[in-house]
């Protein structure tokens, strides 16, 4: 029933008592920080016996396995063991208990012997549960025992604990206190290293004074201490600056500041007394012995490039500290540039005294040669060739003797004086503008760099020789304009034409005739040719178009005949000029020239009828004028001339005037005379002293376009705006349908007249113009107008018939074609088909030539002109 009672029994141990003696015990190593004391050794002694205690082999820990339980036994149960016991079959138990039966000798003590036995046998049958409860309790004691080691031991634990917080604690504050003694120590490690630091930038300024105010100083500026003693002065004052607030500081800085000018002026006279040793040698060997061009050259450049390096190291330290502060005012210079400059300025004068002699009489043997004495261009040309050639040489020995190009072409500039002497005069007394064109081309296409034309920027270190130039190309173009301007003044504006260049049209005629000779034979079906050689497209004179003699006559130039003298100077001043000059000022002279122009055209113009009576009229003083300003606005465009907005004044004169005027009559104080002048000339007048040329070309020919149609327009339509006609016409009016009416022989004098003017209109057109277009836009111009008067006269008719003449609702105009019905007045649509049928507009060219660009768009009287190719 109870087999696995014994896994609830407390067993010491399994293993023999030999083997425990034999297995080493583990004990805990002892903390260093734990004191040695008794208790502690006590402790650890009853850990090795709870450790001791607990069986080393392992064994089922499970619980047993489940049993029924049997009830306790009856008096019947052990009835047998009764019987056994009177029969004497007992065990040794019984024997004994036998052995008390047989002293049982009355009921009474058999009755205590049962009861015993009763007794016994009911302890026996409790025997098992017994030792089981003997078993719990001491299970029960083993466990208390096990509970009061374990409060032992989590005390002990506990006391370990409060000694590990108490040693982490120490520990912790020695870790802090280790840590601030390290930052104490990194602190004032730090401020040692500072207090050095900061000492000496104070500290040298000691040895440093006794170096450069020491005799013979000068001896050590080439050597490589010297530039690193100046460099520790750099340092020294950006110190001193940086920290202003130290004591005594500002007192350090000037003093360094002050040895900082005297190492430089060391560098500034060690490299001046070089430059002059160099020079008196170079001049020495040139004075004693004549020497050619190589021997020449080797002494001024070769000699030269000997100490150039180091002398060039030298001077760098006074470049690199000759440098403009931060927050320095525009075109203010550093400290130190001053005697930068005067190494510039004593370079230049020492190489000036060398080479300058020698250029000034170069150029007065180019001056004096044959070929070049009296002809600007070629002395030009070979001159600046020469100082070109030179100023290469300069540049290069400069660059090898600084750094950088300040001061090289104010050097430069002195050594072109020589050329600049000889070159200025002959520009001044130049009087061809053909020679003066060609110094301008030659030096803009040789000499100059223009940035927005050349692909590759100009290189850093190469010779930018405009620069040198550009002072001789202002004289050039200067002497241009002027020149220009005197060509203008006397020859365009002053030009008084002989009657013989004002026949007209005996003039057109003569350039027939001459043209008619170098006409080519040409494929039948073709437009004719205009008998007037009139260039197509704008001519320009290029700059390689100058002849080699340096002429150029329009008189011979077939393209030019028939052209009034004042329009072939104009268009061959704006060719010659046409880029040589800067783009503003050529504007202001081409409009200048336009506008001079356009004036003394239309001034011949007016003269033509009056010269030649007998053979001029009104119309070839038209066509003249018209013929030349499509000549001079067809030529301008290829000048590019920008719109130059007019220049607008105010006029205080007026103003002046009254108020002095005011002040005689003695009413200037007079508020009614005030009132009465202020719309006069007391407000100040606005004055445009010339409008922009284009507009002002385009304006005139407009004007002469309109004059010329409306003359013929109106010599056409004569015949309707007689007040004879319109007074017959409204006396009988009730006699309009008849033959003779008044009307209707005007209507028929305008159409025969038509008929004849039109003819002579193109006859005037054919001596004049060349362009087909041109002639059939002014055609159909006069058309238009002839037209327009006869809807003005049909309307004026409708209107003073009144609702009778017009059929009782007004008389509207027919579309259809055909001829009107006999004594009646042509309406204003079968007038305009007529008109049509006369003019043949457009039949000599064709429809599509005049939708090309001159067709007449719709429109009436000369705006219909204006809206072609005006």
């Amino acid at each position: 029933m109870y087999d696995d009672a014994s896994y609830y029994a407390f067993m010491p141990s399994a293993a023999p008592q030999e083997e425990r003696q034999a297995t080493p015990k583990h004990r805990r190593r002892q903390s260093l920080l734990q004191q040695p004391n008794e208790d502690a050794q006590a402790n650890d002694r009853t850990l090795d016996a709870i450790k001791e205690s607990f069986p080393s082999e392992s064994h089922d820990t499970g619980p047993p396995k489940a049993t029924l339980t049997r009830r306790a036994q009856s008096y019947s149960d052990f009835h047998h063991a009764v019987t056994a016991v009177l029969d004497g079959g007992i065990d040794a138990r019984g024997e004994k208990e036998g052995s008390n039966h047989a002293n049982v000798k009355d009921d009474l003590e058999f009755a205590d012997w049962y009861e015993t036995l009763e007794n016994d046998l009911l302890d026996a049958s409790h025997e098992e549960y017994t030792d089981y409860q003997r078993q719990l309790d001491l299970c029960s004691s083993h466990l208390d025992s096990l509970l009061s080691d374990t409060n032992s031991t989590l005390e002990l634990l506990s006391s370990l604990s409060d000694s590990f917080k108490s040693v982490e604690a120490q520990t912790t504050a020695l870790r802090k206190q280790c840590e601030g003694l390290t930052q104490e120590q990194k602190r004032l490690t730090q401020l040692a290293d500072g207090v050095s630091q900061n000492l000496k930038y104070y500290s040298f300024l000691e040895p440093v004074t006794r170096r450069l105010n020491a005799p013979g100083a000068g001896s050590i500026v080439r050597s490589q201490d010297f530039s690193s003693m100046l460099a520790r002065l750099d340092e020294c004052l950006e110190y001193m600056a940086a920290h202003p607030k130290h004591r005594e500081a500002s007192t350090y800085r000037s003093r360094y500041r002050l040895l900082m000018t005297r190492g430089l002026t060391l560098i500034r006279v060690n490299f001046v007394g070089g430059l002059r040793e160099i020079a008196s040698d170079v001049t020495k060997r040139i004075a004693d012995r004549q020497l050619n061009d190589t021997t020449m050259s080797a002494l001024l450049y070769a000699k030269f490039r000997v100490g150039a390096s180091e002398l060039k190291e030298v001077a760098q330290e006074i470049r690199k500290r000759a440098v403009r502060a931060p927050g320095a005012e525009p075109g203010a210079q550093s400290e130190y540039q001053s005697l930068m400059n005067e190494l510039y300025t004593s370079y230049s004068a020492t190489r000036g005294k060398l080479v300058i002699p020698l250029i000034r009489k170069k150029i007065g043997d180019i001056a004096a040669a044959p070929s070049t004495s009296k002809e600007l261009v070629p002395f030009a040309r070979n001159s600046i060739s020469y100082i070109r050639e030179i100023c290469s040489y300069e540049h290069d020995l400069w660059r090898e003797w600084f750094e950088g190009e300040d001061g090289l072409y104010d050097f430069l500039e002195s050594a072109c004086e020589p050329l600049y002497d000889h070159l200025r005069p002959r520009i001044i007394h130049e009087n061809e503008i053909l020679k003066l064109c060609e110094l301008c081309t030659l030096l803009q296409t040789r000499y100059m760099h223009d940035q927005e034309e050349d692909d590759e920027p100009l290189d850093a270190n190469e010779l930018d020789f405009s620069v040198l130039i550009q002072p001789a190309l202002e004289d050039a173009q200067t002497r241009l304009v002027f020149r220009t301007q005197a060509i203008l003044r006397d020859e365009i504006e002053r030009y008084k034409p002989k009657p013989d260049i004002l026949d007209y049209p005996a003039n057109n005629h003569k350039v027939s005739l001459s043209g008619t000779k170098s006409q080519r034979p040409r494929r039948q079906g073709s437009i004719a040719e205009p008998t007037t050689p009139m260039p197509k497209t704008p001519m320009i004179v290029e700059q390689g178009d100058v002849p080699p003699n340096g002429q150029w006559d329009f008189d011979t130039q077939a393209a030019f005949q028939g052209w009034y003298p004042t329009l072939r100077k104009a268009i061959w001043l704006l060719s010659r000029i046409y880029r040589l000059v800067n783009s503003t000022v050529f504007d202001d002279l081409a409009h200048q020239i336009v506008h001079s122009t356009t004036l003394s055209l239309s001034y011949a113009s007016s003269l033509i009828p009056t010269t030649h009576p007998k053979t001029a009229t009104q119309a070839d003083a038209h066509l003249f004028l018209i013929k030349h300003l499509l000549l001079l606005k067809q030529q301008i465009v290829a000048f590019d001339i920008e719109y130059v907005s007019p220049d607008i004044n105010i006029d205080f004169s007026g103003v002046t005037n009254t108020f002095y005027e005011l002040r005689e009559r003695g009413s200037l104080f007079d508020p009614r005379s005030l009132w009465r002048h202020l719309g006069g000339n007391l407000l100040p007048k606005v004055v445009e002293n010339m409008l922009d040329a284009k507009v002002e070309l385009d304006g005139r020919l407009r004007q002469v376009i309109t004059a010329f149609t409306s003359a013929f327009a109106d010599r056409i339509t004569a015949p309707l705006n007689d007040a004879a006609v319109t007074a017959a016409a409204t006396a009988t009016a009730t006699k309009k349908n008849k033959s003779d009416h008044p009307l209707l022989k005007a209507v028929a004098a305008v159409q025969t007249r038509a008929e004849k003017e039109i003819l002579l209109i193109r006859k005037k057109l054919n001596e004049y113009l060349d362009d087909p277009r041109t002639k059939e836009t002014l055609v159909s111009a006069v058309q238009d107008l002839v037209v327009q008067n006869y809807e003005t006269f049909y309307d004026a008719l409708m209107q003073r018939d009144g609702a009778d003449a017009s059929g009782g609702g007004g008389k509207k105009r027919g579309k259809g074609k055909g001829k009107g019905k006999e004594g009646e007045v042509l309406d204003v649509d079968m007038f305009e088909e007529w008109a049509h049928g006369v003019f043949r507009v457009g039949k000599v060219l064709g429809k599509e030539d005049m939708d090309d660009g001159f067709g007449v768009d719709g429109g009436s009287g000369s705006e219909g002109a204006r809206r072609g190719s005006f």
